[in-house]
């Protein structure tokens, strides 16, 4: 009972710290909890201050219909200046006991996954995040057709504080 009192109170100051200094927040619903290896997520972003630094989250909201422990992802962060940084990555997305990872009730949860830190957006002018999945099964060449059980994408940047 106690480590369940000490958690709730750890998340509510998660959350409550975590809007400090956001500047941006957008989710894109995945129709039937199911993302096709050929839909790109595609976010547009404000133009940003390139004299500040920026902490920039993948935020994922999964059910139960998950069938994976982890998430592999491809992100193409595109400049203004024409310039792709590209980035393969992979998130954890439940413990070894089949737990899940993230927070919520039900059977939803939410993941906040690092994507940059302290990033400075250099060029002038709007950046764009094109997002894939790039789940496949054990042993198999081919990439997944559609991935299930992903409800909710979302692209969050917090300005850095000092």
């Amino acid at each position: 009972m106690l480590k369940k009192l000490f958690f709730g109170f750890l998340l509510v100051m998660l959350v409550s710290c975590s809007e400090e200094g956001k500047v941006f927040h957008e989710y894109q619903n995945l129709a039937n909890g199911s993302w096709a290896a050929n839909d790109t997520l595609s976010f547009d972003m404000p133009k940003f201050d390139p004299a500040d630094n920026y902490n920039l989250f993948l935020n994922v909201r999964n059910d139960e219909g998950y069938p994976f422990s982890n998430l592999f992802l491809i992100t193409y962060l595109d400049s203004p200046s024409g310039q792709v940084l590209i980035d393969t990555l992979e998130y954890q997305m439940a413990e070894p006991t089949g737990e899940w990872l993230g927070v919520g009730m039900g059977s939803v949860k939410e993941s906040k996954l690092w994507y940059k830190e302290s990033f400075q957006f250099k060029d002038s002018g709007n950046y764009k995040l094109r997002v894939r999945q790039a789940m496949r099964k054990n042993g198999e060449a081919e990439g997944l057709a559609a991935l299930n059980g992903i409800t909710d994408f979302g692209l969050e940047i917090q300005k850095v504080t000092q």
